[in-house]
């Protein structure tokens, strides 16, 4: 195909504007009165070492919220998920209870925030906060329940130790 100069400056700006190969082509039979096949397009772009422009893709629509799962109680393995304590022996004693809160370096799944504590007794759990700032406890011992010193020790060492994460 040949074309002359004012013509392919034409087909440049064409693709210049971001027009397809195909409406190139349709472009060409129209203004020009040349029946040209897809190929020939093709290698005329490629002739004029032009590059066609992509689309831009539409912006991806925001991912919805994960919904909250909880741990099951008494789950295999509870208080054992790869726990680090932001600082050693992280321990808070009210009444006489001593009670070790940890905080996991990456929140579980569907979590804000995640950890282990270890109650007086020896005894381990999970706890962890949901988006709506519901705390919840899953002890390794299904069944488990703390006595009422430990609970409030638990709950004032998990203060303590997010407010050192400023939450």
């Amino acid at each position: 195909m040949n074309l002359d100069d004012t013509q392919k400056k034409k087909v440049t700006a064409w693709i210049n504007e971001g027009l397809k190969l195909f409406d190139i082509q349709k472009r060409i039979a129209a203004e020009f009165g040349l029946t040209v096949t897809y190929m020939e397009v093709r290698m005329l772009v490629d002739d004029l070492k032009l590059v066609p422009k992509d689309p831009t893709p539409p912006p991806a629509p925001p991912k919805p919220p994960e919904p909250v799962k909880p741990p099951a109680d008494g789950a295999p393995g509870a208080g054992k998920l790869g726990l680090s304590p932001l600082t050693p022996g992280a321990a808070g004693a009210a009444g006489g209870a001593n009670v070790s809160v940890t905080v996991d370096a990456v929140a579980r799944p569907g979590t804000m925030v995640s950890g282990g504590v270890r109650f007086s007794d020896a005894q381990t759990a999970t706890w962890y906060m949901d988006q709506m700032g519901r705390l919840g406890v899953a002890p390794a011992q299904q069944g488990y329940k703390p006595s009422a010193a430990d609970v409030q020790a638990f709950q004032e060492a998990l203060e303590r130790e997010l407010s050192k994460l400023g939450l």
